[in-house]
């Protein structure tokens, strides 16, 4: 509302030079930022994005259409003649519906971008998390009882139908709305960082307030002064068009939080919704939001919090590809890569090699507990708590092994043994080629096995049997590539480890033994081995990028940002003077959303 009116084309050449300015004018303020929005988010777009934004976009024509008309029948606000097209709906100009479209469908965007990477289910609290933090609750009832005084002063303000009748109606309208997104949706509203949603409130509503500033000053319409306070923002802009933007922007990212809070409880609880469909229902929706927080899962949730700090903190190119993943695939790969991390770590920082083993031995039997035939579910449960320390059960509890056939876990396990014998002093176990390739399909090419099942598992029905054959075949040499741009990358600090996973006939050939490069992991010699292994690595994975574009169309642009943000890691290398961090060969922020952006637009 308040905006220039006139929409894509103009119907009389004889209209004044003020009106074609208008319409320009139009076109350069609301036209342009979706356009550019649109852009931007294209290749993030998913299908449970569109149906967010149509949902939004519906729901506020819907509620705000007999309000507005109200406000114009009431001669509480009008419009000169010449200042729209034509067409109206109940009273309604036709591009004042066209604003509720677009302010929503521009707002929606921005918080979608800001959005993006926020893994939701980390935000939610049942009953104990949220008993233990009262000040959820606090704030809940707190913020309940402003809007309900909120919505007490509108009344008494239209009650007295005089000058802050417009403003009363704003309150009156808004209010119960953002009451009852505020009830349901209180943890995330809270939870959640302000770049979420401060940001997308604030942004759209301080560029409105701007355009809204032009159009009251050129008289594109106006509130009648007998039901408005008389006061200002600023010079141009009444206080009751700032507070209408305000509210309006809050609604649409209110409902959008709600719709994400309901998604994060449809998919981390499948002890009580079983199945989800890609795109649930409005019933669906308002049941998930309403379930009680005592039939949350705490130790569900802590679980998830502890497994995306793990991938947050250890491998920033994976964290920033499963941002591109949804709803229960995203949560399974990041439990699968928790459950990797954790297993990698118990044998690498074991004190000794006997510990190292002991670990070995656990995660083994871990394993064939978990694909035991009876008892599954309470046998994994009391073996993990009575066996792994406190820190690592939750990775072990929340692995999805019945989604994940059992031949690659335990070959996984099998590879941290190779990793083990370097705990004897002078034993080197990376004889040669073959050997690295055994150990590279062992601990990196039955991850992204694992990965595949996953994919397979929430896209069921997608592909074929060659296909998936094809695919996981790819997949397992891609998981070696990457291994070998890991080793590449971590030359020196496995050196410091007394590690090195260069091949020991590859060390020969330069006239050097792998005690040489635990003396001087930086030589040029090394650093020849260094590239030759890129080689491979990168050869690789020219030939098997290709299956990639074979996968569910909804995971192909995820599994490339997956695949070339590590990827890109190995290019980093081939250039001298690149950044380092910890010991470690590092891609700027930059460069990896650069990457990112690239993989996702080939569609």
């Amino acid at each position: 509302m308040g905006l220039d009116y006139a929409l894509v084309y103009a119907k009389d050449y004889h209209r004044s030079f003020q009106q074609t300015d208008k319409f320009s004018s139009h076109l350069y303020y609301n036209i342009p930022p979706a356009v550019l929005l649109t852009a931007c988010y294209f290749p993030l777009c998913t299908k449970i994005d569109v149906y967010k934004v149509l949902f939004l976009v519906v729901i506020a024509v819907v509620s705000t259409t007999p309000w507005d008309s109200y406000l114009i029948r009431r001669r509480i606000w009008t419009y000169p003649s010449d200042a729209i097209v034509g067409p109206t709906l109940f009273d309604i100009p036709a591009e004042e519906i066209f604003f509720f479209i677009i302010q929503t469908y521009n707002t929606s965007l921005l918080y979608l971008l800001a959005s993006k990477p926020t893994f939701h289910p980390v935000y939610l609290r049942g009953k104990r998390l949220l008993h233990d933090g009262r000040r959820l609750r606090i704030w809940r009832w707190l913020g309940a009882v402003l809007l309900v005084v909120a919505i007490s002063l509108g009344a008494g303000l239209i009650a007295g139908n005089g000058k802050g009748l417009y403003l009363g109606l704003i309150m009156v309208w808004a209010g119960p709305f953002i009451f009852m997104l505020w009830m349901l949706a209180y943890q995330l509203l809270i939870n959640l960082p302000a770049s979420n949603t401060v940001f997308p409130i604030v942004a759209p509503t301080l560029y409105l307030w701007v355009v809204d500033t032009i159009a009251l000053r050129r008289g594109t319409w106006v509130i009648e002064s007998g039901t408005k306070l008389g006061w200002s923002l600023w010079d141009g802009l009444d206080i009751e068009e700032a507070f209408f933007f305000l509210v309006t922007n809050t609604l649409i990212v209110l409902g959008l939080v709600a719709f994400d809070n309901a998604l994060a409880i449809l998919n981390t609880f499948p002890h009580l919704f079983p199945s989800v469909t890609p795109l649930p229902s409005p019933v669906q929706l308002v049941r998930a939001l309403l379930v009680s927080t005592s039939h949350y899962r705490d130790e569900r949730i802590v679980g998830l919090q502890e497994a995306l700090k793990r991938l947050r903190k250890k491998s920033r190119s994976f964290y920033l590809a499963s941002g591109c993943f949804e709803g229960r695939l995203r949560i399974d790969l990041i439990l699968l890569y928790s459950f990797c991390r954790v297993a990698d770590d118990l044998v690498d920082n074991a004190s000794s090699g006997v510990e190292a083993r002991h670990w070995i031995t656990q995660l083994t039997h871990y394993l064939d507990v978990c694909y035991a035939k009876s008892e599954k579910a309470a046998s994994r449960d009391a073996f993990v708590r009575s066996t792994f320390p406190t820190k690592a059960q939750s990775a072990l509890l929340f692995l999805p092994t019945p989604y994940l056939s059992p031949t690659p876990l335990y070959d996984l396990v099998r590879g941290f043994e190779t990793d083990l014998n370097f705990s004897t002093p002078g034993q080197f176990p990376i004889a040669d080629e073959t050997t690295l390739q055994i150990y590279g399909s062992r601990v990196a090419g039955t991850v992204a096995e694992l990965c595949l099942e996953l994919v397979f598992y929430h896209n069921r029905g997608q592909t074929t049997v060659q296909q998936r054959r094809e695919i996981v075949q790819a997949g397992g040499r891609m998981g070696i590539a990457l291994q070998y741009i890991n080793i590449a990358r971590d030359i020196a600090v496995d050196a410091m480890n007394t590690r090195v996973y260069i091949p020991t006939s590859w060390l020969e050939s330069k006239g050097l033994r792998p005690e040489d490069v635990l003396q001087n992991s930086s030589s040029s010699s090394v650093e020849t081995l260094r590239q030759r292994l890129l080689d491979k690595a990168l050869k690789i994975y020219e030939d098997a990028k290709g299956a990639i574009e074979l996968l569910p169309h909804q995971s192909r642009g995820p599994m490339r940002v997956a695949v070339e943000s590590y990827v890109e890691i190995g290019r980093v290398l081939r250039n001298p003077g690149y950044q380092l961090k910890a010991g470690r060969a590092t891609v700027p922020k930059r460069r990896r959303l650069r990457v990112a952006w690239k993989a996702l637009r080939k569609g």
